[in-house]
């Protein structure tokens, strides 16, 4: 036994590539909304202790770290990214005893923490602002201020707006100036252009470094930098209301090439710090919701200078939806790889606190395998959002239970445009009181899916049929293979509306086949389409919920049966290599000749 053992292991190493991935370059990160994810202390409200509780769930989902949502103090005027405090925690989630006992029980499993950090704005309740309301040595400056436009008394300096809704400028009347915010009004800008700001925000990431985390996702860095002078923004023709975020075209707030030069000087911070404490590469994930011409800039440039090493592809949820097609998903996936600088690494978002969920964004539970089959065996880097994994859909808030501040300032008739809360729910645990996300006597900050009983992980976990849950641990599994970790892509539409994707790593003699059907029509695939060279037969490895298939079943290559919206991922099938050596004892040869297992690593 321990001979064949030995052999195995041996074989492990056959054909291994020589190159070596970081650690993030092969990661899965799962996004933690905090106010929902687990509630410790009974007040309706997520915290620190609660996802340390959780840590082991996380482990078994099999992802390789997650990053947290805000969890500084602050006013709670945008729940969190209104910061008035960026080195500290704020009570309703814990202390900072609480965050470094999270730090230290996620690395002992070998998760890593990656904090929000939040450099464009800070809340008027920061003492940064108020020292620069009162112009205090060293503050004046702190924040970007401007007098009313000339010859009025008290008209804003420009016409920018802010990205919620109204102008962008707010009066302070102690100041007697405006300042810019380009979000909520609780929300004024830094101003980057001060090498005090700069270094502060420098500040932020040393110190939190120095607590033990992992990296960061940078929040809304295109409007880190405005233009000098503060001209007025040409007219966009999308909206004919002055003070909707669509009236104008934000050339010049959003994009500046000083921009990018920050995300470049963050990193260089990291890989200073990474070389003086002789630690693990920390990792920078960036935020902008821009076009692909802009966003290819964040990785690196012509002198090779570092930006992000995962600037956020957010493709995925930009450009499809529920009247998407296959060719749909070529496109848009297609586009992505071609900005990927060379010895740079893809990454792939679902989904995230602002936006939609996979199944209310999509059209339905029918979605959720299909893009997490997608999304999970696509080369790089993935990102969950909580609750995708067992396909938690949105929940309608009423107009009296509404919490997000975008939707408040809006009327009882609109606010629904607006909202982020439906994606912001409570976590699904079991089919306790409060889905086991709180024991509190009082309603969870926000209210529960009405079909909590049924969506939730112990029932996913504990049913004998297959679920979403299953279907993500499946694929996650797949992940750590050398096939998906250093394989091949290639991708075409198959038949009239099937994505398919290959995944093939030759010195592993691996292949994997995901099949997609978006439509609502049975198709009849032939998977050789894909590559020639597929053997007649494929295994079935991992099925959507609705499939009718069993894993382990073979199928004719040429002839791939799909019903409406089923997804498949399909390998070929045993494997039968030869392995001989030379043990030397006297004169005795011994020759071992093992036929391996079919291939499901």
């Amino acid at each position: 036994m321990e001979l064949y053992c030995w052999v195995a292991l041996l074989m492990v190493g056959v054909g291994v590539a020589s190159a070596q991935k970081d650690w993030w370059e092969t990661a899965s990160f799962y996004q933690i909304y905090p106010r929902s994810f687990q509630d410790s202390n009974g007040d309706g409200i997520g915290d620190l202790n609660g996802i340390t509780s959780r840590l082991e769930y996380l482990k078994s989902l099999g992802v390789t770290g997650f990053w947290l949502s805000p969890i500084y103090p602050s006013p709670m005027a945008d729940f969190g990214y209104d910061i008035s405090n960026f080195i500290d925690i704020h009570p309703s989630f814990g202390t900072m005893a609480d965050f470094k006992r999270l730090v230290e029980e996620a690395k002992k499993l070998q998760l890593r923490v990656i904090l929000d950090f939040v450099p464009n704005h800070s809340s008027d309740e920061h003492e940064w602002f108020k020292k620069s309301v009162q112009r205090v040595s060293g503050y004046e400056d702190f924040y970007v201020w401007q007098d009313p436009k000339p010859g009025t008394d008290r008209d804003p300096p420009n016409n920018w707006v802010a990205a919620w809704y109204g102008s962008a400028w707010e009066w302070n009347d102690e100041r007697k100036q405006f300042y810019l915010h380009q979000f909520h009004r609780k929300q004024p800008d830094l101003n980057y252009r001060n090498p005090a700001v700069v270094q502060a925000m420098k500040n932020v990431l040393l110190f939190w470094l120095d607590q033990g985390v992992d990296g960061f996702r940078v929040d809304a860095v295109p409007w880190l930098f405005e233009t000098v002078g503060f001209p007025d923004e040409p007219l966009s023709g999308q909206s004919n209301d002055p003070l909707s975020q669509n009236y104008l075209h934000h050339i010049y707030t959003l994009d500046q090439p000083e921009t990018v030069d920050m995300v470049y000087q963050w990193r260089e911070l990291l890989e200073q710090y990474k070389k003086d404490h002789n630690t693990t590469t920390k990792v920078l994930m960036t935020e902008a919701w821009s076009s692909l011409d802009v966003v290819k800039t964040y990785f690196n440039d012509s002198n090779n200078r570092q930006g992000s090493q995962m600037p956020f592809n957010f493709q995925l949820i930009m450009r499809l939806d529920s009247n998407s097609k296959a060719s749909d998903f070529k496109t848009v996936i297609d586009s992505w790889l071609d900005i990927i600088p060379p010895n740079h690494t893809p990454n792939w978002v679902l989904g995230n606190h602002d936006k939609r969920r996979v199944s209310s964004r999509m059209g339905g539970d029918h979605m959720v395998d299909i893009m997490a089959m997608i999304e999970l065996t696509l080369p790089g880097i993935t990102v969950t959002y909580q609750g995708e994994e067992i396909g938690m859909h949105d929940v309608e808030i009423s107009w009296q239970d509404t919490q997000d501040p975008a939707a408040c300032q809006l009327t009882e008739q609109t606010y629904q445009e607006g909202t982020r809360d439906p994606a912001r729910t409570p976590f699904q645990w079991d089919s306790t009181a409060n889905a086991g996300f709180t024991n509190a006597s009082v309603k969870p900050w926000l209210p529960l899916a009405e079909d909590y009983p049924l969506v939730n992980v112990k029932v996913q976990q504990e049913t004998t049929q297959n679920s979403h849950l299953k279907v993500f641990k499946e694929l996650m599994n797949l992940r750590g293979t050398k096939t998906l970790i250093w394989g091949a892509f290639k991708s075409m539409v198959l038949g009239t509306n099937v994505y398919g994707l290959m995944r093939s790593f030759p010195n592993d003699k691996r292949t994997y086949v995901v099949l997609a059907n978006i439509g609502s029509t049975v198709e009849t695939v032939d998977a050789t389409a894909l590559d020639n060279s597929l053997p007649t037969e494929l295994v079935f490895r991992v099925l959507s919920v609705s499939s009718k298939h069993k894993s382990g079943e073979t199928v004719t290559t040429k002839n791939i049966q799909l019903q409406p919206y089923e997804a498949v991922v399909l390998s070929n099938g045993t494997a039968r290599l030869a392995i001989s050596f030379t043990l030397f004892g006297g004169a005795a040869v011994i020759l071992v000749v093992m036929n391996l297992f079919k291939t499901y690593l």
